[in-house]
């Protein structure tokens, strides 16, 4: 098959997703980073250099990359990720904060493997679900019981970091990629009750989780508590009206509301841009996933359907995600907004991608 021009229509969106991200993060993260650092860009020269610069080489790279060639050193990568997800728990290697190890510390950068894993996971994912499919398997016990090691040893090392929002969305997209992959229904059904007996757990015994769903439920049972970050991020969304105070014109920046540049950016954004940007801001995202979805459907084999499909849902989901739980919808989770969220190894792993979006786009029928 000859290839043709990428999805035009997916590249233009990101473009404008990562200038929005960078915009804001300009706006937002001045104040903060003067206090902290002494230095005024010091989180958006960061972002752009540890962040943006590595993940367009990558992504230009995924992008380059020849489709069967990813195909075969999926396992490799994903196996490489995972040895690096178990670095971040030995001494001096593995970084700590907030109570978590889901950092390795290399000196003078650092990175998150667990954002990794969403791209080496889908991948494959998406190959080995092909080999099942040539192996007309699919329908057997043992894929079923395959397909629940994979999750289970993922599951297993993310739960001990740990880091229970990523496993929540592998989780959920790698059973949205196992079920659109025509295998049989209750397979899927019998992992995700299996996965909320094991998930229900983990919630109960650790206060902060089902703090967070009690306080979703009700914020105002602890206002200045763990109610306080949803309280200020409606009123932070609230501020802008229609059409915004303007770009650099927010006043929740200011230390009113807790994690402002990564997971409640978006309320800072819609204060500043008002409904008019936050709307044009998740039609972006209706978008990105639009032609994901498309891409997928031309796909002109199994392993690119997968993946585009994978990193189409991984995206969405996860902004949605973030979105919701800063408006209320859904509990606050912890979750970045893709390529508008501080974080370097989140944008670099959603630039990769991307690169492998348009890689298969340019390969569709």
């Amino acid at each position: 098959m000859k290839t043709h021009p990428p999805d035009y229509i997916l590249l233009c969106t990101v473009v404008i997703l990562i200038i929005l991200g960078i915009l804001i993060l300009a706006s937002v993260s001045t104040s903060y980073a003067q206090v902290k650092f002494g230095s005024t860009f010091y989180f958006l020269n960061h972002q752009i250099i540890y962040g943006l610069l590595p993940g367009l080489i990558l992504g230009i790279l995924a992008y380059k990359i020849p489709l069967p060639v990813l195909k075969k050193i999926c396992l490799f990568l994903f196996l490489t990720n995972l040895i690096f997800l178990a670095i971040v728990f030995l001494p001096k290697i593995g970084s700590r904060l907030y109570g978590a190890s889901r950092w390795v510390d290399l000196g003078p950068f650092s990175f998150q493997p667990s954002e990794f894993l969403k791209v080496t996971f889908i991948l494959y994912l998406s190959a080995w679900l092909v080999g099942i499919q040539e192996k007309n398997a699919k329908r057997t016990t043992k894929a079923f019981i395959a397909f629940f090691i994979i999750i289970g040893v993922v599951g297993l090392i993310l739960i001990l970091q740990p880091d229970i929002s990523t496993l929540a969305i592998i989780v959920a997209v790698g059973l949205l990629i196992y079920f659109l992959s025509d295998t049989p229904i209750w397979h899927t059904f019998l992992v995700s009750l299996i996965g909320l007996a094991i998930l229900i757990p983990l919630i109960n015994f650790t206060p902060y989780r089902i703090s967070r769903i009690l306080v979703f439920l009700n914020p105002e049972a602890d206002p200045m508590g763990q109610g306080y970050q949803i309280k200020q991020a409606l009123i932070t969304a609230g501020s802008g009206g229609i059409f915004g105070l303007g770009l650099g014109m927010s006043r929740q920046k200011f230390g009113f509301l807790p994690e402002s540049i990564s997971d409640a950016i978006f309320v800072i954004f819609a204060e500043e841009t008002g409904f008019l940007g936050s709307t044009i801001l998740i039609i972006l995202f209706l978008i990105f996933i639009w032609r994901g979805f498309v891409i997928a459907k031309r796909s002109a084999d199994s392993f690119s359907k997968f993946a585009a499909l994978g990193v189409s849902i991984w995206i969405a989901l996860q902004a949605f995600i973030n979105i919701g739980g800063m408006i209320s919808v859904l509990p606050v989770v912890g979750i970045p907004l893709p390529f508008v969220s501080y974080g370097g190894s989140a944008l670099i792993a959603e630039l990769i991608g991307t690169g492998i979006l348009l890689n298969i786009s340019k390969n569709t029928t």
